[in-house]
């Protein structure tokens, strides 16, 4: 087998059990690194350092991404002005987080048969919402209610990733 040092060095090719004696007299692991290489190249490292510095990096990764959830804003198809503006308010609140922004507008009884309203309802939200959100997905009919997803900007979502960067 080949054996690679803890620095990188080459120790060259040697049988098993030299490897292992070399190890043994480091106080360090042998790592096999690439077994279907013609020989078998082997490290030797601190097995258990090497695990806490793997976990610490996927962590420090984990730490600068941003997870974009789904979020709700419900409506009904007479909502008053004053409740729709404080639902635009609350939606664009919750796209300058960084999430997308599902928008439901809800029919009961008789209200089904003016799906007009209800589009109408939701293509007015977007134009209030045009400067922090896009339409990702346009109104559609799922069951009694209708639907459309709004997501972040790509200049809201870069403003965002700066405010990870800074935490």
């Amino acid at each position: 087998m080949r054996l690679v040092g803890e620095k990188g060095e080459q120790l060259g090719i040697m049988p098993l059990y030299q490897a292992r004696e070399i190890a043994r007299e480091n106080n360090l692991d042998l790592v096999e690194v690439a077994a279907t290489a013609a020989p078998p190249v082997c490290r030797l490292l601190d097995y258990g350092k090497y695990k806490y510095e793997q976990t610490k990096k996927e962590r420090e990764a984990r730490r600068g991404q941003k997870v974009s959830l789904l979020r709700e804003v419900r409506l009904r198809p007479k909502v008053g002005d004053h409740d729709f503006e404080a639902k635009a308010r609350s939606a664009r609140k919750l796209l300058e987080g960084g999430d997308k922004v599902k928008v439901t507008v809800m029919f009961r009884g008789r209200e089904i048969t003016h799906r007009e309203i209800g589009r109408r309802l939701l293509e007015r939200m977007a134009e209030s919402l045009k400067g922090a959100a896009s339409v990702e997905r346009q109104p559609l009919m799922d069951g009694r209610r209708m639907a459309m997803i709004l997501s972040p900007t790509a200049i809201q979502k870069a403003r965002i990733k700066e405010e990870v960067k800074k935490v």
